[in-house]
């Protein structure tokens, strides 16, 4: 990246927002372009609270930033030099998008960053396209909904035409609208109560004196829906184990497995650990939980959020699920790698970083991983698949194709666990970031029949 000091007035924090913007662009994902922004530099927490903001609100809203540039720029067509391009939708961002950042800095940043990255030429030329944004937002023009429906969402939510496509083909159009707009609004952390470090009863207490608002779960009353970006009072209640940062349509993979005291049970796939310590304290830290990753280093992760939390019947093995020996278990869960078009509202990026080959090389491997699981799986055990992803392929096609090739499971309704809001006529789980501040989540409960 160009170094040019010929103005050195340029804001750091929004430096370092094109540089994410530029690494996710070329393939990063987005935490580790924002760890990667920030090593080495001294910014308060106020500061990175508010890159955080500009990097997933620019990643999220692309498409839609860079149709909107095309209808103020004198070549439409032309391929932008990376860093302006950013410099470009970051600036209409914050004019678009943020409610409290005066326009003229909005202005003026942009142009100051185009100045110490690039060139006055490019510096003249934002400050044009930007100020035009403003006098006249009118030019901006959208596809018809009712001539090309596909199109015009995904230029306005700013998602890729296969998934618009998806949700289209699912949703009615108004459902369609609600979730795609639930996607693009900034996520809320949700916190699990440790029952082995406090009750919900004293958290609740705690985030009410520091009043931060929240809402208990609607399904797992354990967790806490907290209207707040970010993760307030980290050291009170994260650091010292009294919650863990998870989301509640994850939680409920774990209470239809159902785990019990005393019982050998199974993760597969397990870091960083959500689930498995989950599986733990609902067993009340007694009998033993082996969670298997081929990851040394994300293992190592599950291993201090256990040590933090308390609990000690976590065992780590790193391995291939494929190549896993071991059991037969009690219970196992089984959340494979997925697309994650649940969590579509928390990862920014992945929206362009996911495409539709990817949905059907998954769908491979998901297959042949059920099949493993099945087989460490007790007679009169239990077997839950689980995904963070809304896609059927992923979802009801592999439960379903497993269930009609192998006869010794039998899909048990998770309607045992809770009420038909979450759970569809056929006994899965299902979750939509537009319902209940959940997370898009499948999840299924398959029973193997006792020899």
């Amino acid at each position: 990246m160009a170094q040019g000091l010929k103005n050195k007035s340029h804001d750091p924090v929004r430096a370092a927002a094109v540089e994410a913007l530029v690494l996710i662009e070329q393939g990063m994902q987005d935490d580790d372009a924002l760890h990667s922004v920030t090593q080495g530099k001294k910014f308060r927490p106020l500061d990175i609270r508010f890159l955080y903001q500009l990097v997933h609100g620019t990643t999220k809203m692309r498409r839609r930033l860079d149709h909107e540039l095309r209808f103020y720029l004198a070549k439409p067509s032309a391929n932008l030099p990376i860093i302006l391009s950013n410099i470009l939708r970051l600036g209409l961002f914050q004019l678009r998008f943020t409610d409290r950042i005066p326009v003229s800095a909005a202005v003026s940043e942009s142009v100051n960053l185009a100045l110490f990255m690039a060139d006055r030429p490019r510096a003249n030329l934002v400050n044009a396209v930007l100020r035009a944004s403003i006098r006249e937002p009118e030019k901006v023009k959208f596809m018809s909904i009712d001539e090309n429906p596909v199109k015009h969402l995904a230029d306005f939510y700013s998602f890729p035409d296969y998934f618009v496509e998806y949700c289209l083909r699912e949703f009615e159009l108004e459902t369609t609208k609600h979730l795609l707009e639930n996607y693009n609004k900034p996520p809320h952390a949700t916190y699990r109560v440790n029952f082995l470090r406090a009750q919900p009863e004293e958290v609740a207490e705690i985030l009410k004196k520091e009043k931060i608002s929240f809402t208990p779960g609607k399904y797992l009353p354990e967790f806490l829906h907290l209207d707040k970006t970010g993760l307030p009072l980290e050291r009170e209640l994260i650091a010292n184990g009294k919650v863990f940062v998870q989301d509640e349509s994850a939680g409920m993979a774990v209470r239809i497995l159902n785990p019990r005291s005393g019982q050998e049970c199974l993760d597969l796939a397990a870091a960083p650990g959500g689930k498995s310590t989950y599986m733990a304290v609902r067993m009340r830290n007694k009998g033993r939980v082996i969670s298997v990753d081929k990851s040394h280093q994300r293992l190592e992760v599950v291993v201090e959020n256990a040590r933090r939390l308390g609990i000690k019947i976590i065992s780590p093995v790193a391995s291939d699920i494929m190549k896993f020996k071991g059991g037969p278990f009690d219970r196992v869960l089984l959340d494979p790698p997925c697309t994650g078009w649940g969590t579509a509202g928390k990862h920014s990026d992945l929206r362009w970083s996911k495409t539709a080959q990817d949905i059907k090389n998954l769908v491979e491997i998901q297959t042949a991983m059920i099949d493993r699981a099945a087989r460490l799986v007790k007679p009169g055990g239990v077997l839950v698949y689980s995904t963070c992803t809304i896609i059927r392929d992923e979802n009801d096609q592999i439960v379903e194709e497993f269930l009609a090739r192998n006869d010794k499971f039998e899909l048990e309704s998770a309607l045992q666990f809770f009420d038909e809001t979450a759970v569809s006529e056929r006994g899965f789980v299902r979750t939509y970031p537009c319902i209940d501040k959940l997370d898009g989540a499948f999840s299924a409960r398959l029973v193997r029949k006792a020899d």
